[in-house]
């Protein structure tokens, strides 16, 4: 089987515009969490509060005729996906322009362009739209811009489902590689859900926390929305070593199962089944596992169920390995969850730290694992795994490893 390297990565979120700033935050156990600053107060009723990218001006980044095609989800792909391919110093010259994939997870698509054209449609009574709404709100937007940007002519295609699609775009992507079909793949996900008509919507459900995310905290209230992107350069190890790039770490398993059961209830069955799947795929015993990313919403259902999961896969060994929920500091950003969440099992391989679960007030009898509360924590990491459980029952599992 073809072996598959991280040999680049980038992102952007409510804790930094590159990589390395996400990551320093995460170990600080920075808050990226408050005030909705384009919502006007009143609007919502849970008090407005997101992780949102701030102090983001797209004219540092975009010139004027790029940014009229571009709606922020794609605008944020753009930006990690060339901090990604910058780091990695992959060519895509030749041959390898059409040896290489664009796969790109989203859930919402390009919300901010879509609720511009329905308030000037419902809200203003205007007849007329931006003639390039379509290529800007369409799901595909930002593959089809990445693969432009850089002259990728292999597959392109984005992934939608819903809070898993990030992982589900690892797992498509490392098929592809192994198959032989590609040599490479820009990979990861993006989202810009941070409108008004996207948390009316998520407001109806009685899923978002009036204060802060808390996940497995006991007095946790719900989820936090959040945006960003991330991406990566995954490729054979043959061709990371064939040009001399630096590995990050090594890509090992995916695994991916469907709950078949509640559109909004998880499973902890469905969620253990994604795990032992990755685990088995990258040829991992639970004990090779020392760190989990947990996908750790802050509701809560969600959160005694992974716990449930957990407990189901790995056994005693659940008690010894550390947890924790970035999502308490970036927000739960959808379908761009599990890359942004991928920056935090990376780092903790790489560096040898354990990015905290804050907000943390006291332990729920439900969720019973060392979630590192609060302050980060020194430990050596050569295995872990990333999970990510979306509404529908759709459950992905990334796992990554030192590269020996």
């Amino acid at each position: 089987m073809r072996r598959i390297v991280i040999t680049g990565m980038g992102a952007i979120c409510a804790l930094g515009h590159d990589a390395p700033s996400v990551w320093k935050a995460m170990t600080e156990g920075r808050s990226g969490i408050g005030p909705i600053h384009h919502i006007q107060p009143g609007q919502l009723r849970n008090g407005g509060i997101a992780a949102e990218v701030s102090d983001y001006d797209p004219a540092k980044h975009f010139d004027e005729a790029r940014r009229t095609l571009l709606d922020p989800f794609s605008e944020y792909a753009l930006i990690a996906a060339n901090e990604a391919i910058r780091q990695s110093g992959i060519s895509f010259q030749g041959e390898a322009s059409a040896r290489t994939a664009v796969v790109i997870g989203t859930g919402a698509g390009g919300e901010t362009t879509r609720d511009d054209l329905y308030e000037r449609l419902y809200g203003e009574h205007q007849g007329r739209f931006h003639p390039l709404g379509i290529v800007r709100m369409m799901m595909n937007a930002p593959a089809s811009q990445v693969s432009m940007v850089h002259g990728i002519t292999g597959p392109a295609f984005v992934v939608a489902s819903a809070c898993a699609s990030s992982n589900h775009a690892f797992a498509q992507a490392a098929m592809m590689i192994r198959s032989g079909m590609v040599d490479a793949a820009v990979v990861g996900g993006t989202e810009a859900c941070i409108t008004l008509g996207t948390l009316r919507a998520w407001e109806a459900m009685r899923v978002l926390a009036p204060d802060t995310c808390r996940p497995f905290s006991k007095g946790r209230r719900g989820l936090v929305l959040g945006e960003g992107a991330a991406m990566y350069v995954l490729e054979t190890l043959e061709s990371a070593q064939k040009r001399g790039a630096e590995i990050i770490c090594e890509l090992v398993g995916t695994g991916m199962s469907s709950d078949a059961g509640d559109i909004a209830a998880p499973s902890d069955i469905g969620a253990a089944a994604a795990m032992n799947m990755a685990l088995r795929d990258g040829g991992l015993s639970p004990q090779d596992v020392d760190y989990v990313n947990a996908h750790g919403t802050g509701t809560v259902a969600n959160d005694s169920t992974e716990t449930k999961a957990i407990h189901r896969v790995f056994g005693e060994h659940a008690r010894e390995m550390l947890i924790s929920s970035t999502k308490s500091m970036h927000g739960h950003a959808l379908g761009a969850g599990g890359a942004l969440e991928l920056v935090a099992a990376i780092g903790a391989i790489h560096d040898g730290i354990i990015p905290p679960t804050i907000n943390y007030l006291e332990p729920d009898p439900a969720c019973d694992l060392d979630y590192v509360p609060n302050v980060a924590r020194e430990k050596k990491v050569d295995a872990a795994i990333s999970n990510s459980f979306a509404f529908g029952g759709l459950n992905a599992v990334v796992a990554i490893r030192r590269m020996g």
